[in-house]
């Protein structure tokens, strides 16, 4: 049965190379930008992931061929069975991606390019260059600048370690309120002189939950926070 399924081979050594090569270059494709993100799964783990994926559309397609043209073959076989078990098989793959801290989930986008670079190795594996060619690009043209092109105002966390209570406070909220900026919760910490030393002044966190205008950059929040002399550390997260 084996030597049945080498020599029904429908592709030629060429065909497969091709093949191969071009679901290791959109695995790459994908991967360069998750590795230049630092995110964790990168450029090894896309390039595998979409190989994987097409030496398993190749040998399904191979069985396939061979199924056909063995009529005195006692062999049934139900075609995408295979690829629905990397389909599936590579969710686990991306769960391990996904992590939780402080709340906010991470590594959700990483997961779904693992997702997606599995299925453009499924396509190329089966014979759709172009559908995988343009498949790429349309995934490294999400990851890239689809969230530049339609900007979604997600909710920013800024933690803001000061000190001279009053006078900051005022600086802040004045700040806030000239910019549009709304403040959807707020959480505090004080340290006191005691706990610090004698003669240190009252150490004050506050963590906001901030609701950005469209217009206003980020960044440009966290630099003008930390110009204030009074301001001694401003850590900045996504919710």
């Amino acid at each position: 049965m084996l030597s049945h399924l080498v020599s029904a081979n429908p592709f030629s050594p060429l065909e497969m190379i091709i093949r191969i090569f071009i679901a290791v270059m959109t695995g790459c494709v994908v991967g360069i930008e998750r590795e230049y993100k630092n995110r964790p799964a990168g450029l090894r783990t896309h390039v595998l992931v979409s190989l994987g994926a097409c030496i398993i559309a190749l040998i399904e397609c191979i069985f396939m061929h061979a199924i056909d043209d063995a009529t005195n073959v006692p062999i049934t076989y139900n075609f995408g069975r295979m690829s629905a078990q990397v389909i599936s098989g590579i969710g686990f793959l991306g769960a391990g991606t996904i992590f939780m801290s402080e709340r906010k989930i991470g590594g959700l986008t990483t997961a779904a390019s693992l997702w997606n670079t599995a299925c453009l190795g499924l396509a190329t594996g089966y014979g759709y260059y172009w559908m995988s060619i343009i498949g790429c690009l349309l995934v490294l043209a999400v990851l890239l600048s689809l969230q530049k092109i339609i900007p979604v105002n997600s909710l920013k966390r800024v933690e803001v370690r000061f000190t001279n209570r009053r006078e900051t406070m005022q600086y802040i909220n004045e700040f806030f309120e000239k910019s549009g900026i709304k403040v959807l919760n707020l959480d505090f910490h004080i340290e006191t002189a005691g706990d610090r030393g004698v003669g240190d002044q009252s150490l004050y966190t506050n963590i906001y939950t901030l609701h950005l205008p469209s217009s206003l950059n980020y960044t440009d929040v966290i630099n003008y926070l930390a110009s204030y002399p009074n301001i001694q550390v401003v850590r900045a997260t996504n919710t």
